[in-house]
């Protein structure tokens, strides 16, 4: 994959490139060179698990908040920038993570796609659809890779669930979030995280989705308590599958602890619940997840930049249809009606 700010070869062996004034050679870095954009918890993670890879070097991090990117930057021995635009404009980067809050999407990720960088994003991919539907065609017209971390696709528990699943459909899901609010200061303004289930609970319908499979229907129903201006509290939503199933889910943030987050589903003889850490079969038989999801999806959009097989699980275009599930439940809850899904 090349970039526009600096033409690259992907090899494990060191190369060497004309320089254009002189005809001299450079020596080009073995590794796969990665900028990131954010530097909060979530940015910190794929930090730590990229500089744990020997083909990926952390080229640079940047973060509207210079002191927080000199933290995060100090630590992977990389420089800090003080916006996306000054990382890119720096060059030298083969892809670059987006892990920011909702509403600062848009910008870094067309800006990154306009010099032929892969991307990889974390979710949730914007506060509106629009935003989304745009980066995706960018991403399509442009052929590169991309990924969202949707890293609950890549636990080892969910692979068994398939099979156990296996030719039995889903008649019912069950989904949950019921958790405390996370401490940062903009995730009460509705405004800038969109709410709950678009920012949390979009786990638990990506899961749904792989499991049960698309959903045609939804209508929310948020408790009516809520400050002007903030995120519901708590909601409760009827989801109909297009295959027939009918779905509940439940998200609050009212507690002082994450107090149950995940998904059950109930097939022909049996019941599953998951978790981001096990899962239940039958209420009674645990299988514990082997913990490397969160490794594993950096891991395969590295391979994917590098030109190799990669599973990547979740490409932008395929985040966008959980996406537009949350936003759906999202103007269900604060419209106070049923909303159709197109196919």
């Amino acid at each position: 994959m090349r970039s526009r700010l600096l033409p690259e070869i992907y090899a494990f062996e060191p190369i060497c490139l004309p320089t254009p004034r002189r005809g001299i050679c450079r020596v080009v870095s073995p590794t796969t060179r990665i900028g990131i954009v954010g530097a909060g918890n979530v940015a910190a993670r794929h930090a730590d698990v990229l500089s744990g890879f020997p083909d990926v070097t952390i080229a640079g991090i940047a973060d509207t908040d210079r002191h927080r990117a000199e933290s995060l930057a100090s630590k992977h021995g990389c420089p800090a920038y003080g916006s996306h635009a000054d990382l890119l404009s720096a060059g030298n980067l083969d892809a670059v993570y987006v892990c920011v809050p909702p509403f600062a999407h848009g910008s870094p990720e067309h800006d990154a796609l306009s010099c032929d960088l892969p991307i990889f994003v974390e979710k949730p991919l914007s506060l509106d659809l629009q935003t989304a539907e745009k980066i995706a065609a960018e991403v399509e017209r442009r052929s590169l890779p991309s990924a969202v971390g949707h890293h609950w696709r890549y636990l080892g528990i969910v692979e068994r669930a398939q099979s156990l699943l296996d030719g039995r459909p889903v008649r019912l899901a069950l989904g949950h979030w019921l958790d405390k609010v996370p401490p940062v200061g903009w995730w009460l303004n509705r405004s800038m995280s969109g709410g709950q289930i678009l920012e949390q609970a979009v786990h638990v319908l990506d899961l749904a989705r792989v499991l049960v499979g698309e959903v045609a229907m939804v209508h929310a129903v948020p408790e009516e308590n809520t400050v002007d201006g903030e995120v519901d509290r708590a909601t409760a939503a009827v989801m109909r599958f297009a295959g027939g199933a009918a779905g509940l889910l439940a998200t609050s943030c009212l507690l002082t602890h994450k107090h149950r987050v995940g998904l059950e589903v109930c097939a022909d003889g049996i019941a599953l619940e998951l978790s981001e850490t096990r899962l239940l079969v039958d209420g009674a038989h645990v299988i514990e997840d082997d913990g490397l999801a969160k490794t594993r999806v950096d891991r395969e959009f590295i391979d994917a930049v590098q030109g190799k097989d990669a599973d990547v699980r979740v490409p932008y275009r395929e985040a966008l249809r959980t996406h537009r599930l949350a936003l759906a439940l999202a103007h269900s809850a604060a419209e106070r009606r049923p909303v159709m899904l197109d196919d």
